[in-house]
């Protein structure tokens, strides 16, 4: 029995190509990786800013409560005019 075996012979171009696919699906996915990392990074940044902002946004809140608030100043009239005519003789 003769067992017939397909030898798959690549030419230089079709060897460098492949390369060139398997270099640029790895690329991609580092990318991805680095792309996801950055992503993560600046939601937790944006956490960690909100939930510092509001804290100091209660405190604010909680003191102004404690605190009397301040006396509203009054609202002067203004005076009446005078006529100074009578005295321009």
């Amino acid at each position: 029995m003769i067992v017939a075996r397909e030898i798959f012979t690549m030419t230089s171009d079709q060897a460098r190509q492949r390369a060139e696919k398997s270099f640029k699906r790895e690329e991609r996915a580092r990318d991805g990786r680095k792309a996801m990392t950055e992503y993560e990074a600046q939601a937790r940044a944006t956490r960690e800013k909100t939930e510092r902002l509001k804290a100091l946004r209660l405190a604010r809140e909680a003191q102004a409560q404690t605190e009397e608030p301040p006396a509203k100043p009054t609202k002067r009239r203004p005076r009446a005019a005078t006529n100074n005519s009578s005295l321009n003789v």
